[in-house]
């Protein structure tokens, strides 16, 4: 989609990417075990969530600085959610194949 056709967030693609991931992130923290519920799984999908709302925020605000203000903490979010992925992984409650394709989705 060419810029001068960009309405909303919703029209941004790194947004639907983040959207799109986060979802992923939410269906497989499914799975983790329900003592984990209040500590990792609430971090990992609260740090995923954040990538997108903030591209959200920052599309509706009303400066281009602001705006790259935004996608600056977006992308801190989307640091921690790979940190976090990976600590899953470690930690056994993720397969390497699930973490390497929420891996790829985040690089």
């Amino acid at each position: 989609m060419s810029a001068d056709k960009i309405q909303s967030w919703r029209d941004l693609l790194v947004w639907q990417r983040a959207h799109a991931a986060v979802l992923e992130v939410y269906r497989l923290t499914r799975n983790f075990p329900a003592d984990e519920r209040f500590r990792l799984t609430d971090q990992l999908c609260r740090a995923a969530a954040s990538i997108p709302t903030n591209i959200a925020e920052g599309k509706g605000r009303g400066s281009l600085a602001e705006f790259r203000q935004f996608l600056i903490i977006a992308r801190g979010s989307l640091e921690e959610t790979r940190y976090l992925l990976l600590l899953a992984k470690d930690l056994g409650l993720l397969s390497g194949d699930d973490h390497s394709q929420l891996e790829a989705r985040y690089t």
